[in-house]
């Protein structure tokens, strides 16, 4: 088991207390893009070419569950769609 398997499953067993940079490193490496803020933003806008939406997730220790929950279901779409191919 790799560490980002060991960092996937550990967030997703426990989206509460995620670090922001364990969740970017993750994003990051299934192929996504970030988009830093701009002036006064917090926010950072995360794309894959393979998924039609955004994420957004303000920069936050810990993240709040929400904002995990919505990575690690953009990250489930698109292991499927791997999977279908």
């Amino acid at each position: 088991m790799t560490k980002f398997d060991k960092l996937y499953a550990q967030i997703v067993n426990n989206p509460r207390d995620v670090k922001f940079e364990d969740l970017d490193k993750l994003l990051m490496r299934y192929g996504f893009e970030r988009r830093q803020p701009r002036r006064g933003s917090s926010h950072y806008n995360y794309s894959h070419p393979d998924l039609a939406e955004v994420i957004t997730i303000p920069f936050n220790r810990p993240v709040k569950a929400v904002y995990v929950i919505q990575a690690i279901e953009a990250l489930r779409k698109l292991e499927r769609s791997e999977y279908s191919e």
